[in-house]
């Protein structure tokens, strides 16, 4: 079976998945899977491994709810590890915990420029997987003109709280409107990367 460009090789009949929080990058556990639990996992987009204790397919949180949805799946140069990308819905350990290494996967984890690039994250998960209600998929659904909008609304209510002394409305404000600049890129296609390498080049002069 092929997964992009690299064939898995299964001649021994299970192979290892490191599974990966698509957004925040934190190994969350480690499994196997045969033919028939990758095929599986790509037609469903929920994460099926091969039990080996149990001797069958086993789909994470069948019974939890916590499931593993499926962003991406890499193939190590040898053909013989998986690197599963996914979206978790709760705990992923058995323990309870947020990952089987004793580790949490908290957002608020992340500081300084470390939480504006999970947010990024956060947003282009949203494009590319929509969810219900939510939002960030509201304002994709309106299109390029409502966004603009919104950034240029939330701009002027930055401007109009900057001439008063309320520290908390004021970064309020400039929460709001780096939150919609954030999804504008998003929906132009364009990151934050290239944003920054602009400022770089302006500041090497």
């Amino acid at each position: 079976m092929k997964i992009g460009n690299r064939e898995v090789d299964f001649s021994k009949g299970l192979v290892p998945a490191v599974v990966q929080d698509a957004v925040t990058h934190k190994v969350l556990m480690l499994a196997y899977m045969n033919e028939e639990s990758l095929q599986k996992t790509l037609d469903t987009k929920l994460v099926t491994f091969y039990s080996r204790s149990r001797e069958k397919l086993w789909t994470k949180g069948e019974t939890s709810g916590n499931v593993l949805n499926l962003r991406d799946i890499k193939v190590d140069c040898d053909g013989d590890t998986l690197l599963v990308s996914v979206v978790p819905a709760g705990p992923v350990c058995h323990l309870g915990d947020d990952t089987c290494f004793e580790e949490t996967n908290d957002p608020q984890e992340h500081e300084g420029l470390d939480f504006f690039a999970y947010l990024e994250g956060v947003i282009q998960d949203r494009k590319t997987y929509p969810i219900e209600g939510s939002y960030t998929n509201h304002l994709f659904d309106k299109g390029v003109n409502k966004i603009a909008q919104k950034v240029g609304e939330e701009a002027v209510e930055l401007v109009i709280e900057a001439k008063d002394d309320n520290k908390e409305l004021f970064l309020g404000e400039a929460a709001d409107l780096m939150y919609h600049l954030l999804v504008l890129l998003a929906h132009k296609e364009y990151t934050t990367e290239e944003v920054l390498a602009v400022l770089k080049a302006r500041h090497s002069r």
